[in-house]
């Protein structure tokens, strides 16, 4: 029996079944975020004292994440956009781009942390320090899952390729959205924790 509305959108929401499912997936991730952004600012107004973020965290490398974000944008748009002219060896490259890029922010995130670790910095430290590490600990929780999914796609997942097209497609799609969205995240949390 084949399920429905795997590569037709459904007549009452447009969607095929991969992408409404990523769009209920990131609409429960906005109230994830939304609530520890909310936490964020009941805790910096209720604080008598509350520390610029650079006096603990290094902005440099967070800028240096944030455009290693922003470029996996790119080549995540890219590799979708080459299985639209079905370009198979470019998809592949993009993707690998962007699990590369997702490689890169994780060592620049390990980086930063173990720096917090060998000052003495750590969640209980402070509420600043607590929320930063929650927020910071839960994007990049995320960005290993993106990465993992992207592995997938170039891996065992590729087949799909060979037998259905437009589904394969489809799913890089839905992949896209959530890279997207994590990508996001980090442009709130990146002047929210480390400019502010």
């Amino acid at each position: 029996m084949e399920i429905a509305h795997i590569t037709e959108p459904h007549p009452d929401t447009g969607l095929v079944n991969s992408k409404l499912g990523v769009w209920l997936f990131l609409a429960s991730e906005v109230m994830l975020f939304g609530a520890l952004f909310s936490s964020l600012i009941l805790l910096r107004i209720s604080s008598l004292e509350w520390p610029h973020g650079t006096e603990y965290l290094n902005v440099p490398l967070a800028t240096l994440n944030t455009m290693v974000l922003i470029t996996s944008s790119v080549t995540a748009v890219m590799a979708w956009a080459s299985l639209k002219v079905n370009d198979w060896a470019k998809h592949r490259m993009y993707l690998a781009a962007t699990l590369l890029c997702g490689f890169g922010f994780m060592i620049i995130k390990y980086i930063e942390y173990t720096s917090k670790f060998e000052h003495g910095y750590y969640p209980n430290t402070n509420n600043f320090l607590g929320i930063y590490f929650t927020m910071t600990g839960l994007h990049a929780i995320h960005v290993l899952g993106g990465m993992v999914v992207m592995a997938y796609f170039l891996g065992p997942g590729a087949r799909l390729w060979q037998h259905n097209r437009e589904q394969f497609t489809d799913r890089i799609e839905g992949f896209g959205l959530y890279w997207h969205f994590v990508d996001l995240v980090w442009i709130f949390l990146f002047p929210t924790l480390y400019l502010l």
